[in-house]
């Protein structure tokens, strides 16, 4: 069963106003946080430019958020160094995805931003 169009929207939304409010103005040349959603998964992922072809901006995935439509649960995942997904299991599933992209920013154990 694929996301309800609703339940999209409302998880971009979310998504995009978490983006525009991550990196200053002054830095929107230097450093771009956006997201995209493939099925029932949105991915958060870091933009930068590439240190040898400054033209060209390379992206970095963050976080990941699964949506099981069955418990209508969002589930947060992070990525390793390959950029394979794990579980973050610091934080319970949740209803709401406002819940887990707070856990991203406060990033208690700096696994996705460093």
């Amino acid at each position: 069963m694929a996301l309800s169009e609703l339940t999209k929207k409302r998880a971009e939304k979310t998504l995009s106003a978490y983006c525009k409010a991550r990196v200053p103005g002054y830095l929107k040349d230097k450093v771009r946080v956006d997201f995209k959603f493939r099925g029932n998964t949105g991915t958060l992922y870091e933009e930068r430019p590439d240190f040898n072809r400054p033209d060209t901006w390379v992206d970095t995935v963050v976080a990941q958020f699964r949506f099981d439509p069955k418990s209508m649960d969002w589930t947060l995942y992070c990525a390793d160094r390959n950029a394979k997904w794990h579980l973050y299991d610091e934080i319970e599933r949740s209803k709401n995805i406002q819940d887990l992209l707070k856990e991203v920013d406060r990033d208690p154990t700096g696994i996705f931003w460093g």
